[in-house]
This record gives C-alpha cells, sequence and structure tokens, in this order.
C-alpha cells in the first residue's frame, strides 16, 4: 500500500465487531468523523510513488468509475454470506480507497473487514449502508477535486 504512516487506514481501533455505525441524524460515528472523506496529501503519494500524476489520476478516474460496480459485488457477497468474495472485495475496496486517499472508506473497510474475519454477517450487512454513502462521498470528493477535475474537463464531463 502507497501510505506514509500519516493516515493509519489498517489499524485496528474500529475495526472489531462492537459499535454503532451512524447516528440518528446520518453522521458518521466520531471514531470516523474525525477522518477525512478524502486526503490528498494521501493521494499524493500515490503520485510520487508512480512519479507520474497522469498514472495516479487515471487510477483514480478509474476507481470513481468502478465504484458503483464494486459496491454491489461486496453488498452482493455480503447479502449471501460468503465470505471468501467478501474478504476479496473488502481488502480490494480498502487498499484501493487508501491509494486515492479515501481515507475515511478505508477506515469503514477495515472495520468491515474485522466483522467478516468473525464471520459476523449481521454487523457486516448493518454497515453497508454507511459503506455505500461514504463511497458515494469519496466518489464525489475526488471528482471536485484537481485530481479528476482536468480529467472530467478533458472528457468534455462538466467539471
Amino acid at each position: 500500500m502507497f501510505s506514509s504512516g500519516a493516515s493509519e487506514t489498517t489499524g485496528a481501533e474500529g475495526s472489531g465487531p462492537t459499535g454503532a455505525s451512524v447516528d440518528s441524524v446520518g453522521a458518521p460515528p466520531a471514531e470516523l468523523a474525525e477522518h477525512p472523506i478524502l486526503d490528498l496529501a494521501e493521494f499524493q503519494l500515490l503520485e510520487d510513488q508512480v512519479d507520474n500524476p497522469s498514472i495516479a489520476r487515471s487510477f483514480a478516474g478509474d476507481f470513481a468509475k468502478l465504484w458503483g460496480m464494486r459496491y454491489e459485488v461486496l453488498a452482493a457477497a455480503v447479502g449471501r454470506g460468503d465470505e471468501a468474495a467478501a474478504l476479496d472485495a473488502v481488502l480490494s475496496l480498502r487498499t484501493s480507497s487508501a491509494m486515492v486517499g479515501g481515507v475515511r472508506l478505508a477506515r469503514l473497510a477495515a472495520k468491515l473487514e474485522g466483522f467478516l474475519r468473525t464471520n459476523d454477517f449481521l454487523a457486516a450487512r448493518g454497515l453497508l449502508h454507511e459503506v455505500g454513502e461514504c463511497g458515494r462521498l469519496t466518489v464525489g470528493e475526488l471528482r471536485s477535486s484537481y485530481v479528476l477535475r482536468k480529467q472530467l474537463a478533458d472528457d468534455g464531463a462538466p467539471a
């Protein structure tokens, strides 16, 4: 993973089978709210690692384009209780979201992974809505940031 350690995405805190996923007004719990949806410093680490900003932005563009399908695969695997497929999907989500700077999404994926590893599919299903919403917000912030704004403009899409 491309990380400096400045924004830890694999810690054990918040990944256990306890804790609420969303409060009554739809806000993330305090343990996640302290993490930004998008940390552009983390994305810049990816740019530095691949030594080519266009490759990093292409990766971020693919992340944004594939978000809906990625979430559907994850939700379906969790819904049917397929531990192997769900772990594969959540590990991919955790890694790729961390690489594009999606800190909060990476933390949620780590929390979901914890539920899956303890075979707590009830808790995992309960977290899916929050993962979906956070993923949508992450993609939105990627598109509105410098990361994808130029790419969208070049593709003829509204910036």
